[in-house]
Formats: C-alpha cells, structure tokens, sequence
C-alpha cells in the first residue's frame, strides 16, 4: 500500500509519496505543490493514493500537446474517411494548435479551454466553429484517456458552446433549370450537373476518376476525393464496403461519354503537354480543377443568372431536399449521399418534410374517399 505525507512550505501546502511504477518497477517519488490549505492537500493525496493502490494512477505527462496531436493526427489516418481527417485537420491547425500547443498535456485546465473559446469568440469565429473545437478536443483527449497520457478528460468539465444552425439554402426546380442552362457555356458544366444530379461533395467531383464510372451499369462509384488546396487523388473512405454507388439516368451517361470524347480531343491536341491523370473534370491541361477557380466561376454564373446566392456545397443540400420533395424514398437519398444512417438524412433535410406532408394528406384524403362526391 502506499503512502504519502503533506507538509507546508512558506505559504502553501504539498504532497509527497513514494511508488513502484508498473512498467520498470522501479521506486518513484511524487510531489505536487500549489495547495491553498492543508485540507486541500490532503483530498489531492487521498485520490492520488487511491489510484495508486487501485493501479489506475497515471503520472503526469511531460509531453507538449503539440507532440500528441501529432500523434492523434497519425491516429486518425488509419480510423477515418479522407473528408474527415482533413476537417481534424483543419480545426487543430487552425484553432487548437496555435492556442494550445505549446503547453504540456498534464498541465492544461478547464480554464483554459474556457480561455481558448473566450478567444475564438472574440476574434469573431462562429458559433459553429467553436462548437466544432470543443467536439474535437473531446476526442482528443478521449484519445489521451484511451493512451493513458492523462488520467481523465477535463474538456468534459467544460459547458458544449451552443449554436444556431445555419439555415440551408437551396434551389428551386426552375432556378436549377436556369442555371445549368446557363453553365453549358462554361468548361465546368459537368461539374455543375453531377453535382445538382448526384449530390457529391466537391473534393469528390475534382477527384471522380473515369474508372469510377461504369458506363454499363450506369453508375458512379464513389472511390477518390482530392482534398482542397491538394492536387493528390486520395481513396474517399477508410473501406470498400462504406464505399457509395449512385445510379446514374440516361442523360447524364450521355453527357458523360460527349465529355470524354471532347477530352480525348484536347488530349490529342496539346500531346505531352496533357498530363492525363485519367480525371473526369479536369482543367484543360488535364490536371485536377483549382478549387478557387471553380468557385470563382460558380459565383459568378450565379450573378449572370441571377438566383439566390448559395455555396457550392448547398449544390448537395439542394440535391437531396428536391428528391425528398419528389417523393423519392429516403434511403435512396440517404444512400446517394453516404449518411451512415436515414436519421441523418431526414434530420438534415427536416425543412422539405412540411409541404411533403401536406401532400400526402391530400393523396390519401383522394384515396380514402375516393368513391364520394
């Protein structure tokens, strides 16, 4: 059994216990100093020696945070989609790592991730986006926990940032209409229409390759993505079976194949100076689309044809919400874009239920009472 003592020290209190660490066997020593009270030192001993006694005593790391979300990063790699680890990405490298890397693991408090989010908010970051912070330091340090880096997850003790969701904005049929009749003049109408047809995310568009495309079967099977801000084709999921498959109507096989006839053209023509990567939407050099390029293109058709102003990814959100106003079955769309589940799906597009109700009142009214007048 160990034990341990408390003894003062100018103005404040300390513990100090000896231990055999599990792993070398060797005797180690404890101190932990900065206790206002004795009775606070003594609760802080108490824990420590319970845990040690029980084996569930982790030390404190000395390791920087910056050093374990290398780690996490790696870790992700192998248990996560492409599209996700870039959004982990993104959100340490951007919000976590320059606030909080340079301290060591062991020492960081629930007061500072109050701190950190303070400090978002007051840059101006949305809602949002702190509430994607604290679900990711979640899971880091769940992770931490996991590795027994630290001996619990202090995140938790931390209120989750609440948030208005975005309110989604999407097309109507006629402004659809509209507006890929007007893209048939740019060299990204075929993104535009599998887009609207398919609800692809962007990365998978820029990175659908031709043999993605089962031109007999007519269908897409989603395989690659190229992350923004990367020219890399990368594999879009961590498994073959989470893989999608979206079936495809005649017109748009018909545009697809007009597509790779005018590519092998531009092909021909330029010679070495194609780099073909096999990439359906390519730039004319056959290199994969500049992101920027594309959304400069995008807002710009949207001014000429003048509909309400969207981003390129309601593109999906307009997709799926016109196939639920259409009556198509909910797992078909839930399955087209890749949810895990149809729950996903009808809490994301909630907003097309109340017209569908509507409509299906009237049917079933038409149904029930067919027979009077």
């Amino acid at each position: 059994m160990a034990q341990g003592s408390i003894k003062k020290e100018n103005n404040n209190w300390y513990y100090v216990f000896g231990y055999q660490d599990p792993i070398s066997g060797k005797r180690k020593q404890k101190k932990k100093r900065g206790f206002k009270t004795k009775k606070e030192a003594q609760a802080a001993l108490t824990k420590a020696l319970s845990q040690v006694n029980e084996g569930t005593y982790i030390e404190p790391s000395k390791m920087a945070l910056n050093e374990f979300l290398d780690i996490y990063i790696e870790n992700k790699k192998r248990t996560v989609s492409i599209n996700t680890q870039q959004k982990y990405y993104y959100t340490i490298e951007n919000h976590i790592r320059p606030f909080l890397g340079h301290m060591l693991i062991a020492n960081l408090k629930p007061l500072h991730m109050s701190q950190l989010y303070t400090t978002l908010h007051e840059e101006k970051r949305s809602a949002a986006t702190i509430q994607n912070v604290h679900k990711v330091l979640v899971n880091i340090y769940n992770q931490a926990v996991k590795l027994q880096v630290v001996p619990h997850n202090i995140v938790l003790a931390i209120s989750t940032p609440k948030h208005k969701p975005q309110e989604m904005n999407i097309w109507t049929q006629e402004q659809v209409q509209m507006f890929l009749k007007t893209a048939e003049e740019t060299p990204y109408e075929l993104v535009y229409v599998l887009a609207l047809n398919t609800g692809m995310r962007q990365g998978e568009l820029i990175g659908l390759l031709w043999d993605d495309i089962d031109f007999e079967k007519q269908v897409i099977k989603v395989r690659h993505t190229i992350i923004n801000g990367s020219k890399k084709i990368q594999e879009s999921t961590k498994t073959t079976s989470s893989r999608r498959v979206i079936e495809l109507s005649n017109t748009i096989i018909r545009l697809l194949k007009k597509h790779k006839t005018v590519q092998a053209e531009q092909r021909l023509k330029l010679g070495n100076g194609y780099q073909n990567m096999n990439l359906v939407n390519a730039s004319l050099e056959g290199t994969p689309i500049n992101p920027s390029n594309l959304r400069r293109n995008f807002n710009n058709l949207i001014k000429k044809v003048n509909v309400p102003k969207i981003r390129f990814h309601d593109l999906r959100h307009t997709h799926a919400s016109l196939m639920l106003q259409l009556g198509v079955n909910v797992k078909v769309i839930s399955e087209r874009l890749g949810h895990a589940s149809t729950k996903i799906t009808l809490d994301r597009y909630s907003h097309s239920l109340p017209t569908m109700q509507k409509e299906a009142a009237t049917i079933f009214d038409q149904f029930i009472y067919a027979g009077r007048k």
